[in-house]
């Protein structure tokens, strides 16, 4: 992991780590040739465009207190292999490959919670690593739903 100097440098790292997910569940939008894949990668943008406006408004204003209400997990992606983005992509394989990217995601945050030295960093990068969570189980109940419960 990166070593960080300063609390600018954490914010400015998980901002880039946001705008690298944003980019890359657009890319995987318009890539895709499904309708209902690029609708929910078009909506995960979203979500993650909202979680680097939250880092953004930390840096300008501090960190704010954020609720940490724990997320099951199913742990479905830890049990399916990797996925590569390409134009044809089924469904199944943009719910593998965005499992995959959530829970990068969750760790991600989870690290930087470990290493934050201020309560309040601590709690938004906890805050931030459920947000992740939530998108994975989101991921892992459609895959239940549709893929393991039809085959």
């Amino acid at each position: 992991m990166t070593n960080f100097n300063n609390i600018n440098d954490v914010l400015d790292f998980a901002i880039g780590e946001e705008q690298a997910a944003i980019d890359f569940y657009l890319k995987l939008a318009d890539m895709s040739r499904n309708e209902q894949i690029k609708k929910i990668f078009h909506e995960f943008a979203e979500e993650e465009m909202k979680h680097k406006a939250k880092l953004m408004d930390v840096k300008v204003n501090g960190a704010a207190v954020f609720g940490t209400t724990p997320i099951m997990d199913l742990k479905l992606s830890d049990y399916l292999v990797d996925v590569k983005p390409s134009p044809d992509m089924s469904y199944e394989e943009a719910l593998i490959l965005a499992m995959k990217k959530e829970k990068a995601a969750f760790k991600l945050y989870t690290a930087l919670a470990g290493r934050a030295l201020q309560p309040g960093m601590q709690e938004m990068f906890r805050h931030l690593a459920m947000e992740e969570s939530k998108h994975k189980m989101r991921f892992e109940i459609e895959y239940d739903d549709y893929i393991l419960r039809e085959n």
